[in-house]
């Protein structure tokens, strides 16, 4: 089940940016556009649920994706598109000053990546949640207890996989593609930092050649050998 963050947003961050003690655990999974993030993601609480049921701990596990940009929004009283564009479309100075003239609740791009980044933490910080994307990594790098995971492929077959999905040329699917992969770049170097390697990932996976049960059990297993679960 996804989880509900609308918890996590009325208990203030709780701790803030500084972990609790013995925080997690922990999972990110990072992906390339056109790899099966969610499906990963999705597949893999479901795999470790049956294995905590068998303890009595139901539904232990949780995913979460983008919607945390939608309850971060009605944190921050914006429109949810709004703050999609914070990640999707770097704004200059000049822009931000202009928005804040024309909007009466305006919040900078800075406050509102920081309260993004704070509900990750928050989540991170309790414990047995898959974040898929929103610069994961490079919020929870510093967790003892966390296994970090990047879902990549070719470019060529990604871009096929997208054209299919939403019917459109493989040219245009391929510039799509690698917008997005920008975009996801962009998202991350905000919380880390650019040019750096400290947030390297623990496991690398292609999505051409392995399936989404094949990953699945493989990050079981890593997860076993780091004492995680």
């Amino acid at each position: 089940m996804r989880i509900d963050l609308a918890q996590y947003l009325k208990s203030s961050f709780r701790e803030k940016n500084a972990p609790v003690h013995d925080p997690g655990p922990v999972i990110t999974i990072a992906r390339e556009a056109g790899c099966p993030g969610k499906k990963v993601a999705k597949l893999l609480m479901e795999a470790l649920n049956q294995r905590y049921s068998k303890s009595g701990k139901k539904d232990a596990w949780k995913w979460v994706g983008k919607e945390i940009i939608m309850e971060a929004a009605k944190e921050l009283d914006l429109e949810p598109e709004h703050v999609r564009k914070v990640f999707k479309e770097p704004r200059s100075a000049i822009d931000q000053i202009v928005s804040a003239q024309v909007q009466k609740f305006y919040k900078s791009d800075r406050q509102v990546r920081k309260t993004i980044g704070q509900v990750i933490r928050t989540m991170a910080n309790d414990g047995h949640i898959i974040i898929v994307g929103l610069g994961g990594i490079s919020l929870t790098r510093d967790f003892p207890n966390s296994l970090h995971i990047m879902l990549e492929a070719p470019l060529e077959w990604r871009s096929a996989l997208i054209s299919e999905k939403h019917c459109c040329s493989p040219e245009d699917a391929k510039r799509s593609t690698m917008a997005v992969d920008k975009q996801r770049d962009q998202y991350r170097n905000y919380y880390q930092g650019k040019d750096t390697d400290y947030t390297s990932y623990d496991l690398r996976f292609n999505a051409m050649t392995l399936s989404i049960e094949e990953i699945v059990e493989i990050i079981i297993k890593m997860l076993e050998i780091r004492k995680l679960i």
